[in-house]
């Protein structure tokens, strides 16, 4: 293997034999004349590719589609039936939850145990112990036996051995999913870090944490390595793919009619933009023009044709202040008559990453509005302007028809507008918000 070659995935393919009854197993292994009984099934096919050192792979995928397979393969927990795995420096693994936990043995015993399976001597256990249950933060059950453990305390044990055994490759799979925010916190600020110098295979259902996280990513579909590419790509794709079968299943028109909603909050304004926005720290915002051909998918029964910001008087703009009250319009065309059309955005950073968005749905669920075909119709989404840190920035737009968990998704354009910040006060945090007002206050003791 290559020196700077973390993990070499060659040709793997794993097949399974599917029995239509148990009497079918007996009379294959039995069988004088070698009959089959069964028909095989490829779990995955020929998946390859190569994992750097310090690289962190995300792959995504649907329920089915071999991720947890391909790990367990990769940790050899389980045989491929044909292909190799290589793999340069010592591995750690947090699969499914509790996975090598004896459910009798104490948390303590467990632990002992499960670090000595990834290389750890009893002494170094011994000196890293504390730390482990301070990780795991699971107070006096650390010595109850694991089969009284819920699934987070399972799952906080199993993270604490694994981030303690100076592993050079770090898998997870879907892990982070469970547990309360504060230890998902501790657990990202330990992956951040590791990240610095190990290599990391993450799988997980969330496209938004593998554009955080990883600096690329795979899509495995029924056991093939659809695409492999940059984070955001990828995602975009596999979000494309899953939205044209969601609606292909069950996509319905609905009907209702009551009262809308309207909101009458009253207007504040950031007492400091004032002074900043004389400064070179104002949040200045360029704005481009709409991407006719920017990547899009969707069944185009309805299209957006703009994407534009305005001031109040609905003149496009072309520069933005952050912190300043605009409007996002976005306008579209029906191609068929249209019974509840949703329309809504959403606001990324460069890495492909959800800032904030909304959309129609809520404000019309209760009186739709309906769409002539051939009709052009747009919706008004008014806010003040978060401000935002320097980098570039884009705007993805949607329109479709039905409700927020079943619909037809009719366009979807992933960055039909760029813009970039130039200057700003945030220098922490993915946004600033305006403040209503900052007071401080000393007491008298």
């Amino acid at each position: 293997m290559i020196d700077d070659i973390a993990i070499r995935v060659k040709n793997i393919t794993k097949t399974y034999k599917l029995y239509d009854t148990h009497a079918d197993r007996v009379k294959e292994a039995f069988h004088p004349l070698r009959k089959k009984y069964h028909r095989p099934f490829n779990a995955l096919s020929n998946v390859s590719f190569d994992v750097s050192k310090g690289e962190t792979l995300g792959i995504i995928g649907r329920n089915g589609s071999g991720k947890s397979t391909l790990l367990q393969i990769i940790c050899r927990i389980l045989q491929p039936t044909s292909g190799s795995v290589e793999a340069n420096g010592r591995v750690s693994a947090l699969l499914e939850l509790g996975a090598g936990f004896n459910p009798e043995f104490t948390g303590r015993q467990n632990v002992y145990i499960n670090a000595s399976i990834l290389g750890l001597k009893h002494e170094e256990i011994e000196n890293r112990f504390d730390e482990i249950a301070a990780f795991a933060d699971i107070g006096k059950y650390i010595d109850q036996p694991v089969k009284t453990y819920s699934s987070g305390m399972c799952v906080r044990l199993a993270f604490a051995v694994t981030a303690h055994v100076d592993a050079d490759i770090l898998i997870i799979d879907e892990a982070l999913a469970v547990g309360d925010v504060f230890f998902v916190q501790k657990c990202m600020r330990f992956l951040r870090k590791f990240m610095e110098h190990g290599t990391v295979i993450f799988v997980s259902h969330d496209t938004s944490a593998v554009i955080n996280l990883c600096n690329r990513a795979v899509w495995l579909q029924k056991g093939v390595a659809k695409l492999m590419g940059p984070p955001k790509e990828i995602s975009e794709a596999y979000l494309a793919a899953l939205y044209e079968e969601q609606q292909s299943q069950s996509a319905v028109r609905l009907d209702n009619d009551s009262d809308l909603m309207e909101s009458n909050e009253a207007d504040y304004k950031d007492m400091r933009l004032d002074y900043i926005n004389t400064t070179n720290l104002r949040n200045d915002i360029e704005l481009f023009e709409f991407q006719t051909d920017a990547a899009s998918f969707g069944d185009k029964w309805a299209t957006i044709v703009s994407v534009t910001m305005v001031d109040k008087n609905g003149t496009p703009l072309s520069w933005v202040v952050g912190g300043e009250n605009i409007s996002l319009v976005i306008e579209c065309r029906a191609h068929t008559e249209l019974f509840r059309p949703i329309i809504g955005f959403f606001i990324k950073d460069r890495l492909g990453q959800t800032l904030f968005g909304d959309n129609t749905f809520i404000t019309y669920q209760s009186k739709p509005v309906s769409i002539a075909s051939g009709q052009i119709f747009q919706a008004q989404f008014s806010f003040r302007m978060p401000l935002l840190p320097i980098g570039d920035y884009s705007i993805a737009a949607a329109v479709a028809e039905g409700t927020q968990k079943n619909h037809f998704q009719h366009h979807w354009v992933h960055d039909a507008v760029v813009f970039k910040s130039h200057s700003s006060v945030i220098c922490h945090g993915l946004i600033g918000i305006s403040m209503k007002n900052i007071k401080m206050s000393v007491s008298e003791k």
